[in-house]
């Protein structure tokens, strides 16, 4: 999914010759993922993870071939679509880490431990596709630009064929969390106990304040730095530290959600991203490490809220609709993070880069807050129970 997001702005520019239409084709991958989430998870609910998420993993291979065959004819209309094919994929690929969950002992180690691959292929993603895989399209007559979708091909491919052959018993079954294949939950039946449940608002919050602030800040500051006068290697640094914070720290996260409670890390989260907007609301574009910092500890911050909060709603929620409550989490926090992804462009224009960052100070504070006042309020009603 790196892979291919990385090459699709700049495959969209080229087929299309406007870099608006080039940011469109990026922005199919999160639609696709956004709503893709709850009709997955009506099928995981109905049938377990192993089908629902290899339809997902197909569905993604299937997008990467239209990718690919975009590429070739020079169609730009099959780009979009096939990018948000591979969004469907990038849904099955967040269902993974409640997989993971579903009979762990400990939901935020197992949720980490599956949070931590991800670096891997995150790394490596852009390297394999703009390096052999490019050279190979390139080898045998193609535009190199299909390159790193025909790795998707294959990689969305061996995942289904993984998950198909090899994710035995299916962990959703054999923790009861799957109803009659013909019982078809609801909307609703999701909505309703997530809105209302006070571990369910939470869990969401974190995890879609972190997303705010993590996409937010994160696309704008390339443009911020270039601005600055930085060459690309100080731009591909500072993302870079960025996805270590992101990634590589998850089971140490997981582990402390497990042993300090998901509320203290949550809480945690917050500050962190707080602290890495301040840091990055107050450099200057010529001078970058503040940015350094800041987009680090908003990487943090982010794996904060995603591993706390899904370990949050998995010990919330139990029962058949626990699945399609996590799928309506993982489209709360996607849709989320792609409204704050348009709507940067626009804040940096009007107000400014150091304004934007500003405004994620306040939106990562909110799941700390929160926090707080549930535990304030926990013991006042403490206090005020009878001896």
């Amino acid at each position: 999914m790196s892979g291919a997001y990385s090459a699709s702005a700049i495959l969209g520019e080229e087929l299309s010759g406007s870099e608006t239409l080039g940011g469109l084709a990026a922005a199919g991958m999160t639609i696709g993922s956004a709503l893709a989430a709850v009709p997955l998870a009506r099928l995981m609910a109905a049938r377990g993870r192993r089908p629902g998420m290899a339809v997902g993993y197909l569905l993604g291979m299937a997008g990467a071939t239209a990718c690919v065959v975009a590429a070739i004819g020079g169609w730009y209309l099959f780009l979009v679509p096939g990018m948000a094919g591979i969004g469907i994929g990038h849904a099955s690929n967040l269902a993974a880490r409640f997989a993971a969950a579903d009979m762990a002992p400990e939901a935020g180690r197992a949720i980490g431990t599956v949070v931590w691959a991800s670096t891997v292929g995150s790394v490596l993603g852009p390297m394999l596709g703009f390096g052999p895989a490019k050279s190979a399209a390139r080898y045998i007559g193609l535009n190199e630009l299909a390159g790193p979708y025909l790795l998707s091909i294959i990689l969305f491919g061996v995942s289904a064929f993984v998950v198909l052959r090899y994710l035995r018993p299916d962990p959703l079954v054999m923790s009861g969390g799957v109803g009659k294949a013909a019982e078809r939950p609801r909307l609703r039946s999701f909505v309703r106990p997530l809105a209302t449940t006070p571990g369910g608002r939470l869990a969401v919050g974190s995890m879609v304040a972190g997303n705010v602030v993590m996409v937010g800040v994160m696309t704008m500051t390339p443009l911020h730095l270039r601005s600055g006068g930085h060459a690309l290697e100080v731009v591909g640094f500072v993302i870079s530290l960025h996805i270590i914070g992101m990634y590589a720290l998850s089971p140490l996260v997981g582990r402390a959600a497990d042993r300090f409670g998901a509320r203290t890390v949550i809480a945690a989260g917050g500050v962190l991203l707080a602290l890495g907007a301040g840091f990055a609301s107050g450099a200057e574009a010529s001078d970058s490490r503040g940015v350094y910092l800041g987009l680090f500890l908003i990487g943090l911050g982010w794996c904060c809220g995603l591993i706390a909060g899904s370990a949050l709603l998995v010990r919330t929620f139990d029962g058949p609709n626990r699945v399609g409550i996590q799928g309506l989490a993982d489209l709360c926090m996607t849709a989320s993070g792609g409204l704050a992804g348009l709507g940067s462009g626009f804040m940096v224009a009007v107000a400014g880069y150091q304004n934007l960052a500003r405004i994620g100070v306040v939106v990562g504070l909110v799941p700390t807050v929160v926090v707080a006042i549930i535990l304030v309020t926990e013991r006042r009603e403490g206090r005020s129970q009878p001896a």
